[in-house]
Order: structure tokens, then sequence, then C-alpha cells
């Protein structure tokens, strides 16, 4: 309990917030290179995989090649970068980049294969072009689908982000190395505390802006859909 005082004394400390060092200058770090890497990776991965899951070519290659991203640790990637790049946001975003690519271009492209073939063949007996089907069917049905993809990355991203202080960039991550190396046990718990609180609000967010896009008539199945997402997300994303 004296602990727990401990983190809230801290937090409730407005010197604590203040400065470059402050958690409102952290905060705002932490966000902006998340968000600079999620622009990114939804400019490569999304039209990626819509295309490709819309012409139903190059799928299977798109998806393996997006997934070594995947494979590699988030700590290696940013090792990597470092070496070909100064310290600072440039090894942090590639990293950050890496690890959002995969998820968003898998969920997309099988978003739009998994779009019942009736659905599409009706669109096309009315007279639509492929355009038409790709932007009037198939996008709807499949936004449940792209869009938890998008969370995945998104709460990926910003947890991850905290990695980025070990390539001198800093964010929240910079107040857990801080707190590690000078054994301020209440430092540590309150930059871990703060990204968690990130993470789930992004969560939360991402969520509304799911069910925003998504079609009335489709919103009864999104619990369907997110649980698939959630319990077997390789299967999906191995496809």
């Amino acid at each position: 309990m004296d602990f727990l005082v401990e983190v809230a004394a801290y937090f409730n400390d407005r010197a604590n917030w203040r400065g470059e060092a402050g958690l409102a200058n952290l905060i705002g770090e932490h966000l902006w290179v998340s968000a600079v890497a999620m622009a990114v990776a939804l400019a490569v991965a999304l039209p990626l995989g819509l295309v490709l899951g819309h012409l139903g070519r190059g799928g299977v290659v798109a998806i393996n090649v997006s997934n070594i991203g995947r494979a590699l640790p988030s700590f290696a990637v940013l090792v990597i970068a470092l070496q070909v790049s100064s310290i600072g946001t440039t090894p942090a975003l590639v990293a950050l980049v890496a690890l959002a690519i995969p998820p968003m271009v898998t969920n997309s492209y099988v978003g739009i294969r998994e779009v019942d073939d009736e659905l599409v063949e009706s669109g096309r007996g009315m007279g639509m072009t492929g355009r038409q089907v790709f932007t009037g069917v198939e996008l709807p049905v499949a936004i449940p689908l792209v869009m938890a993809g998008v969370r995945t990355a998104a709460v990926q991203v910003v947890g991850t982000a905290t990695l980025a202080a070990l390539v001198g960039y800093g964010g929240l991550g910079a107040l857990v190395v801080l707190g590690l190396r000078t054994g301020d046990n209440v430092e540590v718990f309150a930059g871990a505390l703060a990204v968690a609180v990130l993470a789930l609000a992004t969560e939360v967010v991402l969520g509304r802006v799911q069910r925003a896009l998504t079609p009335a008539p489709l919103r009864r199945g999104q619990g369907r859909v997110e649980e698939v997402e959630a319990v077997a997300p390789r299967p999906i994303w191995a496809r």
C-alpha cells in the first residue's frame, strides 16, 4: 500500500509534469512517434492489402514478406536501424513501422477475400465497375476485420514505443530507463503504468472508430469478428 501511495504522490506532484523530462512532454513524445509510425504503416499496408485482396493475386507473397517484420524482435530491428542511422527518431520509427505493417496487410487482405462471393457477383450483376464493387461492397463488409488489424497494430506500437528510449529518442520509456538506472521503482512503475493507460485508451478510441465506420447492418456481427481476431490471430495472419 505504501508503494501505491508513493506512485499516486508521484503523479500528483506538479513538478513531475513540467520540463523536458516531465510526464507531459514524455507522453507527447510517446504519442508523436507512435502516430507517425502508424501513419507511415497505414500508407503502406492498407493500400497493399486491400488492392491485393480485391485482385486476388499476390496475397500469399505479400503476407509472408510482411510477416518477416513480425518475426524479427523489435529490439533487433532497433539495433539494425541504429547501425545505418544516428541515434534518435529514425531507428525508433523503423522498428515501429516494421511492427505495425504485418497485421494491417494481412487483416486487410483477408477481410477483402472473405467477402461473400454472392455479394460481389450481385454488385457486378447490377452493372457496377470493379472500383464500385470494391468501394461499395467489399470495403464496407471488410471494415471490421481491417480495423481489427489497425487496432492490433496501434496497441502494439504504443506499447513497443517504450523501447525508443534505448536509442536515445525519449518518450515514456525514458522514464522507465531512468528509474532503472537510479533504482527508483516508483518512477519505473509510473512510466509503465502511463504506457499501459495509453495503450488501453488507444484500444478504446479505435474501437469506437471501428464501430462508427462499420455499416449498421454489420454491427451485430462485430463481436464475432473481434473474437476471431483476438483468439486466433496467428491462423488469420498466416493465410
